[in-house]
């Protein structure tokens, strides 16, 4: 392959760049490029809460995340690069404290059920039996999906990446893309700090920066960051099973294999920037929030804490696809910030779209069109 040419360029090596980077090869597009300006899953991947559900309040999201799940299932089996990505499915249990939440919850695992997602309804009392140390005070209900679970978000993109190499892909680390070249509504190029590279095709997998990345060909995202604070205590014996969200505190709560608990919530009246510092506000800010539900973690030390990009759209949902008016340029950004967990079918379906297919599953909804038609598909389900 002629490193100064290559049928497509990915920017951005986290988890969706690297899954659609190995989908595009195993179906036979091998002139691949990835080009990522730091380590692999440097930047949103690694700092996410690495949870997977399927408990979504739409019919797409369900879809995705259902099938993804299903993928992540035999995703060691499939990439067979000696890393294990550490799938526990212990399952996802999401609080209701209103009337408001409950008749939601209904609403959602109505949806969820007809697309065969085993989520149940289920009473305080019986949440307590799936999280002893839950304090029920206040629990109107709950749902739980046993399948949902915790990945290693660092393991899974660089197994990824391992297997799209191992079929011809090139991974371009700690290289920045500095602009891209556009001629006749057309991509032909991208600029990088090592080199230029001759395409026709450039996909933007850049997460928190995808706005950035989408101006340098000319195109406008309505995509914005938001700053997430995340934290992780030292590892103790095994205590809790599923990842326990509250939308009414706005948080999220998992103990991962290690032992280690991660908690983490994000504050949607943050300034739109590229923020990825944690406040000194943060932990005490976290304790206030998750003590009170789960009272015996107030005995843990934390160990240290950080912060991530959310990668908001103006409904919470990806745009997928081609540009309408620059042939070559497509997108899958703006997941608020559960991109990570519907990376593999994401990944299928991008490089099916690039590759000449027709994508498995209808992802027109999702296109970038849907705003200008003011066809918004607001996800109720985001923590």
């Amino acid at each position: 392959m002629n490193k100064n040419t290559a049928e497509v360029v990915i920017i951005g090596g986290g988890i969706i760049g690297c899954a659609t980077a190995y989908y595009l090869a195993k179906a036979g597009v091998t002139d691949v490029v990835v080009v990522e300006r730091n380590y692999l899953s440097s930047g949103s991947t690694g700092r996410c809460g690495a949870g997977v559900r399927q408990q979504w309040g739409l019919k797409m999201n369900c879809l995705l995340a259902k099938e993804s799940i299903r993928a992540f299932e035999t995703l060691n089996e499939e990439l067979d690069t000696g890393f294990d990505i550490e799938f526990k499915q212990k399952g996802y249990l999401m609080l209701a404290y209103n009337e408001k939440m409950v008749e939601q919850y209904k609403k959602n695992v109505a949806l969820q059920q007809s697309l065969d997602i085993p989520v149940k309804l289920i009473t305080p009392d019986e949440a307590k039996e799936i999280v002893p140390h839950l304090n029920t005070d206040g629990l109107l209900a709950a749902t739980f999906c046993p399948t949902d679970g915790h990945i290693n978000p660092f393991t899974a993109t660089i197994s990824y990446a391992e297997a799209a190499k191992r079929l011809g892909v090139r991974v371009m680390t700690y290289t920045e893309v500095t602009g891209i070249e556009v001629e006749n509504n057309k991509v032909v190029a991208v600029n990088t700090s090592n080199g230029k590279i001759h395409t026709n095709k450039v996909f933007n997998a850049s997460g928190g920066y995808s706005r950035e990345v989408g101006a340098m060909a000319g195109v406008e995202l309505p995509t914005h960051p938001e700053r997430h604070q995340i934290l992780v205590t030292e590892p103790v014996a095994r205590l809790q099973d599923p990842m326990v969200i509250s939308l009414q505190h706005g948080f999220y709560c998992q103990q991962t294999p290690h032992g280690s608990f991660v908690m983490g919530f994000g504050d949607p009246n943050e300034l739109k920037e590229h923020v990825v510092t944690s406040s000194w506000n943060f932990m005490e800010e976290m304790a206030e929030k998750v003590l009170p539900v789960l009272p015996p973690l107030a005995e843990l030390r934390v160990v240290r804490q950080w912060a991530g990009l959310y990668n908001m759209s103006p409904d919470a949902q990806p745009i997928l696809g081609e540009m309408p008016n620059l042939q070559g340029f497509f997108n899958a950004v703006g997941f608020s910030g559960h991109g990570f967990m519907l990376a593999p079918v994401t990944g299928m379906l991008m490089a099916e779209l690039m590759s000449g297919q027709e994508p498995h599953l209808d992802i027109k909804p999702l296109s970038i069109e849907r705003f200008e038609k003011g066809e918004l598909l607001r996800e109720p389900s985001v923590v």
